[in-house]
C-alpha cells in the first residue's frame, strides 16, 4: 500500500506567489486605473510622456542603485552627486568648455565620487551606510561651495539637448532612460559581471571562495552608480537649462524606493532591472496622479514615504519567513 503527499498549493499560497512575482506590476495597473477614473487627463499621451519625463531622473539613478542594492549595499550620496555633477559641468561650461566637454566632466565627476565610495567601503572598511552618508554631506557642501550658493544658467544646445531635446517627438530623457535600462538589464542578467553581483549579494564569503573578486565587483557597482548619477545630473541640468545647488535633494530616497518596490531586497542577492523600471514608474505615476488631483505637496511627500515604508516592511517580512 502506497501513500501520496499532496503538494498542491492553497489559494493563499498561490496569491502570495503571484504577488511576489508580479506585485509591482499589479500595483502599477491598479494605481493607474484609480487615477484614470479620478482624472480624465491621466490617460492622455501627453500626460504619460510627462510621467516618463519626470521618471527619467529617478529611473537612471535607480539603475545604479539596483547594482548597489543587489550586492547588499546602499548609496545615500546619489542625490548630492546629481547636483554636484551638474554644477561642475556648469562651472566648466561657464569657463568656456563646450557642451560635449561639459557632459564628459559630469560623467567623470560622478564616476570619481563613486570610486571614492567604493574605496571607502572595500579598502577602508567603512560601512556603506556611513560612507555614502558622509559623501552625501560632502557632495552637497562642495556643490554649494563651488557655486557660492548661486544658480548657473544658459548652456550650449549640445548640452541641453540631453535633457530638453526630442527625437521623433519623444523626449531625450525618456530615450536615455529606456536605453539605459536595456543595457543594464543585459549586463545584470547576461554577463559574468552580473552573475558576480548576485553572488556577492547572496553570500560574499561563498563568492570569494568561488574565486570571484568581491572587492573589485563591489567597487565597480559604486562607480556605476556614480556615473549614472552624473548622467542624471546632465538630464536634470539640461531640462532646466540651469544648475541649482539644491537640486535633487532627497532623490536618493526615491531611487532606493524604486528599487525596493521593484522587488529587490535590501539584504542583497535579489533584484531585476525590469522590477526597478516598474518601481520607478510606480513612483512617477503616484506623484503625477496626486498632482492631477491637486493633492497638497506635503501630503504627496507623506504618501510617498508611506509607500517606501510598506515596501521595506514587505522585504523584511519576506526575509523573516526565509529564516
Amino acid at each position: 500500500m502506497s501513500t501520496t503527499t499532496s503538494t498542491a498549493k492553497t489559494p493563499r499560497e498561490r496569491m502570495g506567489e503571484l504577488w511576489r512575482r508580479g506585485g509591482v506590476l499589479i500595483a502599477l495597473i491598479i494605481l493607474s486605473g484609480v487615477f484614470a477614473l479620478l482624472s480624465p487627463r491621466f490617460l492622455t499621451i501627453n500626460n504619460w510622456l510627462n510621467v516618463l519625463l519626470q521618471t527619467a531622473t529617478i529611473g537612471v539613478v535607480a539603475i545604479g542603485m539596483t547594482f548597489v542594492i543587489v550586492t547588499a549595499g546602499i548609496d545615500l550620496s546619489v542625490g548630492s552627486v546629481v547636483a554636484l555633477s551638474g554644477m561642475v559641468a556648469a562651472v566648466a561650461m561657464r569657463a568656456g568648455a563646450s557642451g560635449p566637454v561639459g557632459i564628459l566632466v559630469a560623467l567623470v565627476t560622478g564616476g570619481l565620487v563613486g570610486l571614492f565610495n567604493g574605496i571607502s567601503i572595500t579598502r577602508l572598511g567603512v560601512t556603506p551606510f556611513i560612507a555614502t552618508l558622509a559623501t552625501l554631506a560632502m557632495g552637497r557642501g562642495l556643490t554649494l561651495a563651488i557655486s557660492s550658493g548661486q544658480t548657473i544658467f544658459d548652456f550650449p544646445p549640445s548640452f541641453t539637448f540631453i535633457g530638453d531635446g526630442k527625437i521623433a517627438s519623444i523626449p531625450m530623457p525618456v530615450i536615455i532612460l529606456l536605453l539605459a535600462f536595456l543595457i543594464a538589464h543585459f549586463v545584470l542578467s547576461r554577463t559574468v559581471f552580473g552573475h558576480n553581483v548576485y553572488a556577492v549579494g547572496g553570500n560574499r564569503e561563498a563568492a570569494h571562495l568561488a574565486g570571484i573578486n568581491t572587492t573589485r565587483t563591489e567597487m565597480l557597482v559604486y562607480v556605476i552608480a556614480g556615473v549614472l548619477a552624473g548622467l542624471s545630473g546632465i538630464i536634470l541640468t539640461g531640462r532646466l537649462d540651469a544648475a541649482l545647488p539644491t537640486s535633487a535633494t532627497g532623490l536618493e530616497l526615491n531611487a532606493i524606493a524604486a528599487v525596493v518596490i521593484g522587488g529587490a531586497s535590501l539584504f542583497g542577492g535579489k533584484g531585476t532591472m525590469l522590477g526597478t523600471l516598474l518601481g520607478a514608474l510606480t513612483i512617477g505615476v503616484l506623484a503625477n496622479g496626486l498632482n492631477l488631483l491637486n493633492v497638497s505637496p506635503f501630503w504627496t511627500q507623506f504618501i510617498q514615504g508611506a509607500v517606501i515604508f510598506l515596501a521595506v516592511l514587505n522585504d523584511s517580512l519576506n526575509q523573516r519567513k526565509k529564516h
